[in-house]
């Protein structure tokens, strides 16, 4: 049976980087407030371009802000949902990024091999200019899977 995925804060990173240095990683990153299954093809799709898989996991204040709702699970429960999942090897508790910088600073601190995203990404340029400066590469792992998100979820529901 596998062991549960680390969490740690993203100020702490700086400390944990011997857990992947000789891995080939894989980053991702979200809200991941409803874990459906687009989530986990999603999940599955992007472990399997490497050897440890780290979700970069946003905010609550991102979420308020960039998603204009308030998030269903806090940061800290929707860390615990992801490190129970077989393919997640790490979660890392992001502040609110103010900036594209914030972002590119994370992943030359990872140093990532392969940033995996969905076909839909709306961030699809950006990540493939950050992973490409530091010699990684960007994966589209699955399409968007426009049936399976949160909001529909949340609509259906009336949550």
């Amino acid at each position: 049976m596998k062991k549960k995925a680390l969490i740690i804060r993203y100020e702490n990173l700086h400390g944990e980087k011997q857990t992947f240095e000789n891995k080939k990683t894989v980053l991702v990153g979200g809200c991941f407030d409803l874990i459906h299954f687009g989530h986990l093809k999603f999940l599955e799709k992007a472990k399997e371009q490497g050897d440890f898989l780290i979700v970069a996991l946003e905010s609550d204040e991102f979420i308020k802000k960039h998603k204009k709702k308030l998030p269903i699970h806090r940061q800290s429960e929707r860390a615990e949902i992801l490190a129970n999942l077989n393919m997640v090897d790490m979660i890392l508790l992001l502040p609110l990024f103010v900036s594209g910088k914030d972002y590119f600073d994370l992943v030359k601190l990872i140093s990532p091999q392969v940033v995996a995203v969905t076909s839909g990404d709306p961030q699809i340029k950006n990540k493939k200019k950050q992973v490409e400066e530091i010699g990684g590469r960007l994966v589209k792992v699955i399409p968007l899977i426009k049936r399976f998100s949160t909001r529909r979820i949340i609509n259906i529901f009336d949550i």
